[in-house]
């Protein structure tokens, strides 16, 4: 077991150098723009036959709609827009359109957590209940900021908060709750995905901050990033008048195969305050643009949003997730890491990668999460597109 323990230790301290052995030379910054394929070293015919995976996969009626995009070296090479987004309403998916990020939000709320360390109001080796009092017990006491992060917290509360809501309740009120439940396993042995964990770093930001989740995001990310589309989902939101824009959920199908949709444009809004384990509201092009902050090494437009200290932390690996060798992937603090690369995916569909030896970013942005071709499709577009860079 020791050596297993050696092994997989040895190889985390590999995976986080050759992540970030580019980084330690010069550093590209690029802002994105679009281009031409051939300008960044890439073969447009092959990105084509990447952008017909998910062409087939709406006509076979895997898929309802998709919004795919690649950028390398900070050119967008590939931005389409397939099948519908509205298919009731008769309205095709369109390269601007709005998605439901789900966890996809976790990197954004990751990000606010870094901001906060680095101006001294958060460590991510504080305890919670430093910040939050209701954590201050046996069960929550052991809990660090930096569990939280990577899904180590040995929280095992599987809804997104305890049901039913307190009276007006707000996201610090219902994540103070989780305190008195804590961990089920000692904190930092195991990874366990868990959403009451990212909302309760969504509660330390608040706290931290003095202001609210999308506020603060707003303030601190969207804005200064140019995300101009870039929302966190709750009840009475109107996303400044664009909600046409945004994509009807394809949850199931009825039994001639058609799908239904779950979540639409304007309908419920589960709560009534912004949360941190989703709720994030984005398009293609917005989020292209965090991304490329990341392969930038924290820099954007001539703006520092995170020092490259911080950066390397965030996507260099905390716990073990699962396989071994080449094979193994690792969480770190709001991103899962694997093959040299670092990613995120959400439970509405939305999928989004980077590479930073490639310099590439890719996105396939979906709201039919239920596909029976979502994995391999994303993993044979991925596939594509590797196998499109010519240099």
């Amino acid at each position: 077991m020791r050596a297993v323990t050696r092994m997989r230790g040895t190889l985390a301290l590999i995976f986080a150098h050759m992540l970030f052995a580019p980084l330690c030379e010069a550093q590209q910054v690029r802002i994105i723009s679009y281009g031409e394929p051939e300008d960044v070293g890439m073969s447009a015919a092959i990105l084509e036959g990447a952008a017909g995976v998910y062409k087939e996969a709406v006509t076979q009626g895997d898929l309802v709609g998709a919004v795919i995009l690649v950028a390398r070296k900070g050119k967008i090479v590939l931005h389409e827009a397939v099948g519908m987004r509205d298919k009731d309403q008769g309205l095709p998916m369109e390269r601007s359109t709005m998605f439901r990020m789900a966890s996809n939000t976790k990197p954004v709320v990751a990000t606010a957590i870094g901001q906060l360390v680095e101006e001294g109001r958060l460590n991510y080796t504080d305890l919670v209940h430093k910040h939050i009092p209701e954590w201050d017990n046996y069960q929550a006491g052991f809990i660090t900021i930096g569990h939280l992060l990577s899904h180590s917290s040995g929280l095992r509360i599987s809804s997104l908060f305890l049901q039913p809501l307190g009276d007006n309740p707000t996201l610090q009120s219902e994540v103070s709750r989780f305190g008195t439940i804590g961990a089920v396993v000692p904190p930092g042995t195991t990874y366990s995905y868990n959403n009451p964990g990212y909302n309760t770093l969504g509660a330390l930001v608040e706290i931290a901050s003095g202001e609210l989740l999308e506020d603060r995001l707003k303030a601190t990310i969207y804005e200064p990033l140019g995300m101009v589309d870039s929302y966190n989902h709750q009840v009475g939101h109107e996303l400044d008048g664009k909600i046409e824009r945004m994509s009807a959920v394809y949850y199931e199908q009825d039994n001639a195969g058609e799908w239904v949709p779950g979540g639409t444009p304007g309908g419920p809004v589960a709560y009534p305050f912004a949360r941190a384990s989703g709720g994030m509201v984005s398009t293609a092009l917005d989020y292209a643009i965090f991304c490329q902050m990341f392969l930038n090494g924290g820099v954007y437009d001539g703006f520092r949003h995170l020092a490259q200290e911080t950066l390397e932390l965030m996507t260099s690996p905390k716990i073990h997730i699962g396989g071994e060798g080449e094979d193994a992937s690792y969480y770190g603090y709001g991103w899962r890491l694997a093959d040299g690369t670092y990613g995120h995916g959400g439970s509405d569909g939305t999928n989004a990668w980077i590479d930073p030896h490639r310099e590439i970013i890719g996105l396939v942005f979906t709201q039919t999460p239920r596909s029976p071709s979502r994995a391999w499709a994303f993993d044979r577009f991925r596939e594509i597109v590797n196998l499109s860079i010519k240099d």
